[in-house]
């Protein structure tokens, strides 16, 4: 699994819109606070907002907002509306990639590991990673 600048500007913005949640955000007051590319943070932030996870506001109370509340946001959700698939074989979405020969053992494994990263950020939320404390950290099992 590769996580493009993309993606991690996207997951980063989401979570300092929902930190500051219910009040708004702007972009600049975004890329200052994260250290981002203005330019690249305006793209992911309309991008965001046309997949429905952001919405923005004109005037005095500038900025943007979460389009739904932060439990509700996944990470799989914002990094599948910046990549598309999550898990790729040969550039391809792992349940498209097939063997023959000896390679033919392979998809099973591909698909175990496109469930397993499915499963992880599907079950992290914005409100997870805020409060510091996701119940379903795999890490928190070892």
């Amino acid at each position: 699994m590769h996580i493009s600048v993309r993606a991690d500007y996207a997951i980063r913005a989401m979570l300092a819109i929902a930190a500051a949640d219910p009040g708004r955000i702007t972009a600049a007051e975004l890329a200052q606070s994260e250290q981002m590319s203005i330019g690249s943070l305006q793209t992911v932030l309309l991008e965001l907002r046309r997949v429905g996870l952001v919405h923005s506001h004109r005037g005095t109370e500038r900025g943007y907002g979460l389009a739904r509340p932060a439990a509700a946001i996944t990470v799989g959700e914002i990094l599948r509306a910046m990549n598309g698939a999550l898990t790729t074989v040969r550039g391809l979405p792992t349940q498209q990639a097939t063997y023959e020969g000896v390679g033919r053992g392979l998809q099973r494994v591909w698909l175990s590991v496109d469930t397993a990263v499915n499963e992880i950020v599907d079950q992290a939320t914005l409100a997870d990673l805020l409060a510091d404390e996701s119940p379903h950290d795999p890490l928190a099992h070892r």
